[in-house]
């Protein structure tokens, strides 16, 4: 247990630009060359029959058009900044790259688990979750304003979002949108604050704040 808290030397590196460039990359190697999209974005069929594990990995920089990764980079940008500063970037970027693989490798067990075998997962959503997560529990009174009007608690802003993928998802919203997905990157996020941090966000959404 200790190991897994033993906390990284606190830098700072801008792992969040980092991050962004390579997801701009790779979206521009896949606009230009459309079969790259079969490589990059994780497909259980290929997975389970060419073993190509990597996409577990490669799945989280890849984008299907500029709306889907405009958002996902503006929420990296906006809340993955702030969290980084606060981590630290070591434990920022091992943050960002557990959850995102965590909640691909859960997709691909609730993709196959249904049949879906060649239904493609692509985009940095649940690890950008996963930043909205952490960013709510570092800063719980910061209010995010939706559609740049109306002001939500960050906190209250995270469990709107729970409630939303949870019901789009049991009422079968066909939106394209893997729900499962946010999901899992709240829940692996909630879980490496719990195990490594020692935070409990849940805690600090509901008032009882633990500073660390």
């Amino acid at each position: 247990m200790k190991l897994l808290q033993k906390p990284f030397i606190y830098r700072y590196y801008n792992a969040s630009m980092y991050l962004i460039g390579i997801n701009i990359i790779v979206f521009m190697i896949t606009s230009f060359s459309r079969y790259t999209g079969g490589y990059f974005a994780l497909i259980p069929g290929y997975i389970i029959q060419r073993y190509w594990i990597w996409q577990f990995v490669t799945y989280m920089f890849t984008h299907a058009n500029i709306s889907h990764i405009l958002f996902n980079m503006l929420g990296l940008f906006f809340f993955g900044v702030q969290v980084e500063k606060r981590m630290g970037s070591s434990e920022f970027l091992f943050f960002y790259l557990f959850t995102g693989i965590a909640a691909g490798i859960f997709s691909f067990f609730a993709f196959v688990s249904t049949g879906a075998y060649w239904i493609p997962l692509l985009g940095a959503s649940g690890a950008v979750y996963a930043v909205l997560l952490a960013f709510a529990t570092f800063f719980p009174d910061a209010r995010i304003y939706i559609f740049g009007i109306l002001p939500i608690r960050a906190p209250v802003l995270v469990i709107g979002f729970t409630v939303i993928a949870l019901a789009s998802h049991f009422m079968n919203f066909r939106t394209g949108v893997a729900h499962l997905t946010h999901l899992a990157g709240f829940a692996f996020a909630y879980l490496y604050f719990i195990v490594r941090l020692k935070i409990n966000p849940l805690q600090i959404f509901f008032g009882k704040h633990r500073r660390w």
